[in-house]
């Protein structure tokens, strides 16, 4: 069962650009994220990151996540290791 989605990219058709309005940033931010975290692109950058650019990312993105998510949301929309709700 796949438990990630990328659909947000596959689906944008608008401009990407940063600083027209706030919707637009969300979306460029969304499309950037998710090219950023595909595996070929992630398999390419990773191997050449230097440790303190590992330690970087993994700390902006874990501080990000405590600031943002609660528990419950984080394990079930970050982790993915608890059901999602019933809708």
């Amino acid at each position: 069962m796949v438990r990630h989605t990328h659909t947000f990219v596959e689906q944008h058709t608008d401009m990407l650009c940063f600083g027209a309005s706030r919707q637009q940033d969300e979306a460029t931010l969304i499309c950037c994220l998710q090219k950023f975290s595909d595996d070929q692109a992630m398999e390419a950058l990773v191997p050449r990151l230097s440790d303190d650019d590992c330690e970087l990312v993994f700390n902006m993105l874990t501080e990000i996540l405590k600031k943002y998510f609660s528990e419950e949301e984080y394990h079930r929309l970050f982790l993915k290791d608890t059901p999602s709700p019933e809708r």
